[in-house]
């Protein structure tokens, strides 16, 4: 008894230690108040000033930018995560581990190598950093969470369906789009959930292959931002929408993943 009760008690510790700055940021994003922490009174303001025309310019292109290269650089790499994961998955034993050995090194790496890597390697080619090479960078990072993430819904499968396919005259090609993706789909979609969320949160690979023609993401406004001496306060609501939907999305997926299995 005294167990479980030590066992909760440290589980609503954690949780309230994960989820309270995401809770103070979603309550003061309804006041006016500039600093954070200052309540001055319930108010929408921040809101309407986040959405207002031709204000707040910047932070606006800094979210598009920043949504733009989440989503392609997540389809992107969804797309080769699961093709990886389809030639790992058919590959001997010895091999198979090893490729997945490989495969884990980026993940285990740290950002700033990752990054500083990236960096020697567009210098060295002669590639001009901006938008694209903040694409291509994380699409290099973003894939290796993709293979782990269909790998195991592979492993589920039962083999026996793809050769039966085979058998009753399909393709490869129609064997791979009417059985293989079906059966990987799940995984697919919290690859790509995964690598969308990486992507909106990196900084240190962008910071480095961003260049200096002017792009800036949302990291990157935030790191300048704060380096002024304060956060806008207009960033408070837009966590929160960011929160809110991320969180939606979610829920969304766990349903149909539940109404799925059963």
């Amino acid at each position: 008894m005294v167990k479980k009760i030590l066992a909760q008690t440290y589980l609503w510790i954690l949780l309230l230690l994960l989820y309270s700055p995401i809770a103070i940021i979603i309550v003061y994003s309804f006041t006016e108040a500039k600093v954070l922490g200052n309540w001055t009174g319930f108010s929408t303001k921040l809101y309407s000033s986040l959405f207002a025309v031709n204000t707040h310019h910047s932070l606006m292109n800094a979210l598009l930018n920043t949504l733009s290269i989440a989503l392609i650089a997540a389809t992107v790499a969804t797309l080769l995560g699961s093709i990886t994961a389809i030639g790992i998955f058919n590959l001997k034993a010895r091999s198979r581990k090893t490729i997945g050995f490989v495969n884990s090194i980026p993940i285990l790496n740290g950002d700033i190598i990752t990054g500083i890597s990236l960096f020697l390697l567009f210098v060295s080619l002669g590639v001009s950093q901006g938008y694209t090479t903040v694409v291509l960078a994380h699409i290099t990072f973003c894939t290796p969470y993709v293979v782990l993430s269909v790998l195991p819904r592979l492993k589920q499968m039962n083999p026996n369906i793809y050769e039966a396919a085979l058998d009753l005259g399909a393709t490869p090609l129609q064997a791979l789009r009417k059985v293989i993706i079906p059966e990987i789909r799940s995984g697919m979609i919290s690859g790509f959930m995964l690598a969308l969320t990486l992507s909106i949160d990196d900084f240190a690979v962008t910071v480095f292959t961003i260049g200096n023609q002017g792009l800036e993401t949302l990291s990157t406004y935030i790191y300048a931002d704060a380096r002024k001496g304060g956060l806008t306060p207009e960033l408070r609501p837009l966590s929160t929408i960011i929160f809110v939907v991320v969180l939606a999305l979610l829920i969304v997926i766990n349903r149909r993943a539940g109404k799925a299995k059963k």
